[in-house]
């Protein structure tokens, strides 16, 4: 038995098998996020608030995990490609050790900045207090989140999919039991309030790190003899640095744009549209998830056609994911802006949170098709190993443009609010036209490369 060939047979066959089970994947740790934003809702809109302004500091965690992980697809992809089962042992053994390192220093920096984060974007009295017990607990478990990213890393890159989307399923449905249970102190537990929601997804991330563990031991690329004989390398690790370190730093200006626009929030509207955003955000993110599929898609597919040298493949790739792109996200788009109201009062019936809330996705729901755009094109870069695009365009659309928007709309035209919401539309905009001009660019430059 061998891993999935993906530099053989149809493209559009390939892009379903494996945009499917990681779009229901993304869909369950959205979910997973969403329970926690409505049992933080229960407590309080000052809980609310707390934990919407911990997703920046939290993503951080995201960020070096994703990146890490990204950046191992790509390489082992590309391994793959090349027929070669002792490069992927050495990538994957030299990936696990390096997020031990990263997750325990992270965890070490998180653990001593976390409360001054919160003061930086304006957090006080219980807001803070719920932010910063929450955000202390999660540090604790980053080892986790990473370790994770890297065992899926080593089988997506064989085609697999389903094992992840399998693991985010159960780690749903874990949470759904465990947040209350920690939250409300059932079952004898003391009440933990917003750290009980923290440790519940800690706990399920430990259970990810064996379950996704099994399954790289029983995958087809997988060999014990071969993992003993790999070595570990300072250099492969910078290898994998070099790959993966961009696409953190992409995402890390992600908590950075998360950073700025709370603060610009906090200042023009307070606790309530923190809270309104907090609840728009889990909206956007379920509505984007088929996107996030068709980015691993993009990343895997594309990854081993470049190591085998089919670059004819990866632009059908690339072209082929566009295209159900936009078919999916312009369908999200009339769907939530129907059901706005509807949708935002499922997570607190606060009125005024729910006019901020309808407010913002309206207008936000016009930038769902520049994500689109920007992250598959940023994931045929990854592919093509060329991964300082991400990190370029992560700080243009992230803080660059959001640093002046959000002033010169909210302040300067007096838009208030409002201003936020429309700086998001165009920033990511602007982004998005110039990660699609680079990257098919890089493309054309790879081909003639190849042809001459």
């Amino acid at each position: 038995m061998t891993h999935a060939d993906l530099t053989t047979g149809d493209i559009k066959a390939h892009i379903k098998r494996l945009t499917i089970p990681a779009s229901i994947g993304w869909f369950f740790n959205t979910m997973f996020n969403v329970v926690d934003t409505f049992y933080a809702g229960k407590i309080s809109t000052t809980a609310l608030a707390g934990l919407s302004m911990s997703f920046p500091i939290f993503f951080m965690v995201i960020a070096f995990s994703s990146g890490l992980g990204t950046g191992s697809t790509a390489l082992i992809s590309n391994a793959l490609g090349r027929k070669s089962r002792e490069d992927y042992h050495r990538l994957g053994l030299n990936a696990l050790v390096l997020a031990w390192i990263l997750g325990l220093s992270l965890m070490a920096v998180g653990l001593g900045v976390g409360g001054q984060l919160f003061q930086l974007m304006g957090a006080k009295g219980e807001s803070l207090g719920h932010g910063v017990r929450y955000i202390d607990v999660i540090f604790f478990g980053a080892v986790f989140f990473i370790s994770n990213h890297i065992l899926n890393a080593m089988l997506a890159s064989q085609g697999d999919t389903r094992s992840n989307r399998n693991f985010l399923f159960v780690a749903f449905v874990l949470n759904i039991i465990l947040d209350p249970i920690f939250m409300f102190g059932w079952l004898g537990f003391p009440a933990m309030g917003t750290a009980g929601v923290a440790l519940a997804t800690i706990l399920v991330q430990l259970y990810g790190n064996v379950y996704l563990a099994r399954k790289v031991i029983k995958s087809p690329a997988f060999n014990l003899e071969m993992l003993k004989s790999a070595q570990l390398s300072f250099k492969t690790m910078l290898e994998i640095l070099h790959q993966g370190l961009p696409a953190s730093l992409n995402m890390m200006t992600t908590s950075i744009g998360f950073f700025i626009l709370n603060t610009y929030a906090m200042r023009y509207g307070g606790d309530v549209v923190v809270a309104a955003y907090g609840a728009t955000l889990r909206i956007e993110q379920l509505t984007t998830l088929p996107a996030l599929g068709l980015n691993m898609a993009a990343l895997t597919i594309g990854g081993q056609n470049f190591g085998a040298g089919h670059l004819e493949r990866v632009r059908e790739v690339y072209r082929q994911c566009l295209r159900y792109g936009f078919i999916l996200m312009t369908s999200g788009m009339v769907v939530i802006f129907l059901l706005a109201r509807i949708l935002i009062t499922a997570f607190n019936d606060d009125p005024a949170v729910v006019a901020a809330g309808v407010t913002a996705i309206r207008i936000v729901v016009l930038v769902f098709n520049a994500y689109m755009l920007t992250n598959i094109s940023v994931a045929i870069m990854q592919a093509l190993k060329h991964p300082y695009v991400a990190m370029g365009v992560g700080f243009l659309r992230q803080i660059a443009l959001p640093s002046f928007m959000f002033y010169f709309l909210g302040t300067t035209l007096e838009l208030g609010v409002r201003g936020i919401w429309m700086g998001v539309v165009i920033d990511n905009w602007i982004a998005a036209v110039v990660v699609l001009f680079v990257a098919r660019r890089t493309l054309r430059r790879q081909e003639e490369k190849r042809h001459g």
